[in-house]
């Protein structure tokens, strides 16, 4: 039997009601299906943010403390089915088991830093600001939100934003993507599992039209999205022009600076994790490799441990690398390839005709290398979001941040180097929102806040971290006056 995946809103698990239906394929065989599921139409969609709406006003109610004792509680479930949730993410993403499970520890630390609501959303307070005024500031949820989110981390990105806004008081509406929406609705069922009241979290499976019901819904106040720029972008203008708070996180195009004086093993070990980890599919990948003049034994050697990468299944142990997401992910990624070439760049190291043997329909490539790259070449300028490593060769520092700061994107850069006073430079001068110093892929934790600038990020508030608190509360400010016993009856005046 095929799974039916359903809608969660309020209390009922139903059917979607749109005609067309569509199945998951699993990447690593190409053929076998992971789930079955419809469309929601615009109707499941109001009766999603309909039940949201009716369980705000209880939702917000409760005690903070209370609340987050029932996100604890479902953080402990969260743990006892990991292994679970871990085979699900394999079986729709492709992924190693080992990096399902990395992005699941990683959404349960937002989890856990949602737990310490009560000490985040304290507010100010001044007594006798004027003689017998107090004045004050606190906290209080905005509302119904909505969120969507992409195929590359279907279970952690949906626990960047639903815990924090649950914790803060708000109802959540979420929509998984329409790739990878197993793993996201499992995760929204452990957290009911949990003890979430009915209508707390809702999820509504559908494509963009779906999500755009939701952003336009007059009783949505919130979005938070990650996916592409041009979705992000579309996104933003969509929400902002019906009055929404937004926080939309779109693509990237990550460098890599290499200095001649790096720790070798160091940097080709994380290179190769952060350009070829979950088949490049992650906004924080290393898209592009500059190689400072004298560190070109450093490129040879990565050239080595790339070729090396064992394609396979997610579950097998011995496997380094799993398939991209789809066939049109991976004909999309081979196009860039050709577009590559044909603008001048050069191939030292072409996966486009791997096989796995066990699995013949199954939608592998092997890492590729395009080098002698230069800033105007598409492959340079595009998310391409797949096992593509792009080189350019800088004189030195200065050149290599030229060719950084030229990027449309401001996502995660990073500078592999010995040298305390390189490694200062470039983060005072290079363009970006997280910084690596030799660190492949430098997403911070949960408790700082993640994102980008530039073209990598719409709206002025970071997912998770203090970031997301103050996307997901509002604020009220309160001068308050009692006057004294001569004015009122009151035995308290002063």
């Amino acid at each position: 039997m095929v799974k039916q995946l359903k809608n969660l809103v309020g209390p009922q698990r139903s059917d979607q009601s749109g005609d067309r239906k569509y199945r998951i394929i699993n990447p690593t065989d190409g053929k076998s299906v992971v789930a079955e599921l419809g469309y929601s139409t615009a109707d499941d969609v109001a009766g999603a943010v309909a039940a949201a709406a009716e369980a705000f006003g209880t939702w917000r109610a409760m005690p903070v403390v209370r609340r987050c004792r029932i996100l604890f509680h479902c953080k402990e479930l969260l743990e006892q089915r990991l292994d679970e949730i871990a085979e699900s993410v394999v079986a729709e993403n492709g992924k190693l088991y080992s990096e399902a499970e990395g992005e699941i520890r990683r959404g349960l630390e937002v989890v856990e830093f949602a737990c310490g609501m009560p000490s985040m959303s304290k507010g100010d307070f001044i007594e006798d600001i004027s003689r017998r005024v107090d004045g004050y500031i606190y906290r209080e949820p905005v509302g119904v939100v909505a969120g969507a989110c992409p195929f590359n981390f279907p279970a952690m990105i949906p626990m960047w934003m639903f815990p924090v806004a649950i914790a803060c008081g708000n109802t959540f509406v979420l929509k998984p993507s329409e790739k990878c929406p197993n793993s996201a609705t499992l995760i929204a069922e452990i957290f009911k599992d949990g003890g979430l009241p009915d209508g707390v979290l809702n999820v509504v499976q559908g494509q963009r039209e779906t999500f755009e019901a939701l952003i336009t819904s007059p009783d949505v106040a919130a979005v938070s999205f990650v996916g592409s720029t041009r979705a992000a972008q579309s996104v933003w203008k969509v929400a902002t022009s019906h009055h929404k708070r937004v926080q939309s996180l779109g693509g990237a195009k990550n460098y890599i600076v290499i200095m001649p004086d790096a720790d070798v093993e160091q940097t080709v070990r994380a290179v190769i994790h952060s350009a070829y980890g979950c088949a490049g599919q992650r906004c924080m990948a290393a898209s592009i490799l500059v190689v400072v003049a004298g560190a070109e034994p450093i490129l040879e050697r990565i050239i080595e441990a790339a070729k090396a990468l064992k394609l396979g299944n997610g579950m097998d142990e011995a496997t380094q690398m799993g398939p991209v997401i789809s066939a049109d992910s991976k004909e999309r990624i081979e196009g860039y390839i050709e577009t590559g070439l044909s603008e001048g760049a050069s191939l030292a190291l072409d996966g486009r005709d791997a096989k796995v043997e066990e699995y013949p329909n199954g939608f592998f490539l092997a890492a590729c290398i395009l080098d002698n790259v230069r800033p105007e070449m598409r492959v340079a300028r595009d998310e391409i979001f797949g096992p593509l490593l792009s080189v350019m060769r800088a004189a030195d520092l200065d050149e290599a941040l030229d060719f950084v700061n030229a990027s449309p994107y401001g996502n995660g850069n990073s500078i592999f180097t010995s040298s305390g006073g390189a490694a200062r430079y470039f983060r005072n001068r290079v363009e970006c929102g997280m910084i690596g110093i030799n660190a492949g892929v430098p997403a911070p934790m949960a408790f700082f806040s993640f994102g980008g600038r530039r073209n990598s990020i719409f709206g002025d508030l970071r997912a998770h971290g203090p970031d997301a608190v103050e996307f997901y509360t509002q604020k009220k400010a309160v001068i308050e006056r009692w006057f004294g016993v001569g004015k009122t009856d009151s035995v308290w005046g002063r």
